[in-house]
């Protein structure tokens, strides 16, 4: 079922406007989505009653700047896990390191991030401005949410160094290990 949803930037742009010209609402969310927690699945579902259809882009692994070892999950891997929740409709791998241009392309009804992207002089990629000049020029509207939020990176942070001594040794080794055997 969920490997339906993720369907190309071109396939997908047709289905937006095939889903506007029968008057239903697309929501778009954007991000890297790496490690999927309850922070996006909450997220996700409050940007779903802003329409009727949830299309989910994601950042393309090369432009993920969250610092070495990231994304901790692949795009296929990324794009799997949030196609694999109800509430959303369609995932796409973005081909840019914004989402500028897929906004062009794809022209939702709405563009929805979450509430840290409301103030803008801490929006953490220095985007939000210019994305959402991309949708309101295509007669689409910027929302937030105004969920509970969580950050992956620091998630990844604080749980990666709470393991000390032998275990942390071996978590680290092992994601060395996991590296090396993907580039082979």
């Amino acid at each position: 079922m969920s490997d339906k949803k993720i369907i190309g930037l071109e396939e997908l742009a047709r289905i937006c406007e095939e889903r506007k010209r029968e008057g239903k609402l697309v929501v778009h969310c954007h991000g890297c989505f790496d490690l999927l927690h309850p922070g996006h699945i909450r997220h996700f579902k409050a940007a779903k009653k802003f329409g009727d259809i949830l299309i989910v882009t994601i950042t393309p692994d090369e432009f993920v700047r969250k610092g070495p070892g990231r994304p901790a999950f692949n795009a296929d891997l990324r794009m799997e896990s949030i196609a694999s929740l109800e509430v959303v409709d369609y995932v796409a791998l973005n081909r840019w390191d914004t989402a500028i241009e897929t906004l062009k392309i794809l022209k939702p009804s709405f563009y929805v991030k979450g509430k840290d992207y409301e103030d803008r002089s801490k929006d953490p990629t220095g985007n939000i401005d210019l994305e959402e000049v991309a949708v309101r020029e295509n007669g689409g509207d910027i929302r937030f949410t105004d969920e509970i939020a969580f950050s992956s990176t620091k998630l990844i942070n604080e749980y990666s160094d709470a393991l000390s001594g032998e275990a942390g040794d071996f978590i680290k080794q092992w994601g060395i290990l996991r590296r090396q055997s993907k580039d082979e």
